[in-house]
């Protein structure tokens, strides 16, 4: 028996299991550490696809790339827009 792909979860940022319906909407226009953190979760953990990510959250590559770069390195601290100096090489 197939299991529904919203009852599939994965570690979340914050420890908590993180299913595609905790994802942020589509279209989000404002992105907060925590969002960018969930988003680069899912793709971690294999919730969601790198391209499917990118084409529902309208992100390059290139972009998406950064944000799992920092995540790996700094955790969601480096996420944060304010502090990107701090911790881009």
């Amino acid at each position: 028996m197939a299991q529904n792909a919203q009852s599939l979860s994965v570690k979340g940022p914050d420890g908590r299991p993180l299913t595609l319906s905790d994802l942020p909407k589509p279209g989000i226009t404002r992105w907060v550490t925590r969002r960018k953190a969930e988003v680069v979760a899912a793709v971690t953990g294999g919730l969601l696809s790198e391209e499917e990510a990118l084409r529902r959250y309208d992100l390059s590559e290139e972009e998406f790339s950064g944000w799992r770069a920092l995540y790996s390195r700094h955790g969601r601290k480096g996420l944060r827009t304010t502090r990107l100096q701090q911790y881009r090489a």
